[in-house]
């Protein structure tokens, strides 16, 4: 589908249907820099902007994957829209949202799961012993697997309530986790309050990521660099849930049959709102991309749109649309262009290897060594091999965009 459609009819008007192109782009936009920031020439060598918060606080890069979510929110409700209009019942949606997250989730585990993705592949020479350190590592967590659970939550709940369910839930969800994480006391320290969130291993989170997916006999299937917690953890996901419901009342809101200058405005108004509740919540509560904490929710969610106003006002309302194409192509593209990108990385990451300054290096390492380093200063030579890798992509898609060749999950 070339562009994201608000085309489900609207019960009691007679306004024509939109297609509301500046969604993909926005979409697009964030895809891209999804790559942009998770490739690199170098990890040593990153411009601030493109690097996440060590811990506590943000950066432009801990905005890029709330931002997907809030889409999938809105993405959701449209689509569900469009088939509830074209006479899908509830189970039909269901059963269409279950396959959807398990395809997901199987993808997630897929790229988890490819040999080169951790340096422990290559840890014993038997290819027995790599196999099974690979079985007692593998990582269950993961970003698509977060996509995919959050994605069937808010699918599935939105079947069964309305605008204003969806609203109380996202904001329970909120609250509820800001009170497990400063008021149970973490296992093995007791602490409570702001001591319980300073350190990464040692919050409420973590103690739940460990019992969950490190198994003692059967390997620790957590996050290979954290290996006591994981980013992408199991309680951290009920308030990314609640960043996808909040994309799906926003998603409500763009369907809504008023003008699209008062859409934008109302994007504003929340916009401004969220990232207000965001600063003030992060006196007590703080801003944290790998915990996803609740004031982190309301922040990216404000962010978001009151990007996506600034998105919808450039593309739909001043009309310009020259620039949109290279983002396009990602926007209707954006599971192919993630997985492909991240097995792309894997494999000249480490599967493939060659002969390089007296050692063996990784593709990407030659590369980058013989071709960007070089020629640049450090971090602009690994912002380069990024931009061109990102650009190699956006070639790819533009192949299969004018061939009408869509991923569809």
């Amino acid at each position: 589908m070339p562009a994201t459609s608000l085309d489900a009819p609207l019960a009691g008007t007679a306004i024509k249907p939109e297609r509301l192109v500046s969604l993909d782009v926005f979409r697009g936009l964030t895809v891209a820099l999804m790559l942009l920031v998770n490739d690199p020439g170098t990890w040593s060598d990153i411009y601030w902007p493109l690097r996440h918060a060590k811990w506590h606080g943000w950066t432009p890069t801990d905005l890029v994957f709330p931002f997907f979510l809030f889409m999938v929110g809105i993405t959701t409700h449209l689509s569900l829209g469009q088939r509830r209009a074209r006479g899908d019942g509830d189970g039909a949606l269901a059963r269409q949202i279950l396959r959807r997250g398990l395809i997901l989730f199987a993808l997630g585990l897929f790229l988890n799961g490819f040999p080169g993705y951790a340096p422990a592949w290559s840890g014993h020479p038997g290819m027995g012993d790599r196999v099974v350190e690979r079985l007692l590592t593998w990582r269950i967590p993961g970003v698509l697997q977060r996509i995919a659970l959050c994605y069937t939550a808010a699918g599935l709940l939105s079947l069964r309530l309305g605008a204003k369910g969806q609203g109380a839930l996202a904001v329970l969800l909120m609250l509820g986790y800001w009170a497990v994480m400063t008021g149970v006391p973490v296992p093995g320290t007791g602490e409570t309050g702001l001591a319980a969130l300073a350190h990464p291993g040692a919050t409420v989170a973590a103690a739940v990521d460990r019992v969950l997916f490190n198994w003692g006999p059967w390997g620790n299937h957590l996050w290979a660099s954290g290996k006591t917690w994981d980013p992408e953890g199991a309680l951290s996901t009920l308030p990314a849930i609640a960043t996808v419901l909040w994309g799906l009342l926003a998603g409500r809101w763009l369907a809504r049959p008023l003008p699209l200058p008062v859409r934008i405005r109302g994007l504003i108004v929340a916009g401004v709102a969220g990232v207000i509740l965001g600063e003030v919540w992060d006196l007590v509560f703080p801003i944290n991309k790998s915990l996803w904490t609740s004031s982190f929710v309301a922040l990216t969610a404000g962010m978001a749109c009151l990007c996506l106003a600034a998105v919808l006002w450039g593309v739909e309302v001043r009309g310009w649309r020259r620039w949109t194409r290279p983002a396009l192509v990602f926007g209707v593209n954006p599971i192919l262009a993630y997985v492909g990108s991240e097995l792309m990385a894997i494999i000249i990451g480490g599967v493939i290897t060659l002969p390089w300054d007296h050692r063996v290096a990784p593709l990407q390492d030659v590369i980058y060594e013989a071709v960007f380093y070089p020629l640049l200063p450090e971090k602009a030579a690994s912002l380069a091999f990024a931009l061109v890798f990102v650009g190699l992509w956006w070639a790819i898609l533009e192949v299969l965009y004018r061939r009408r060749i869509f991923l569809k999950v």
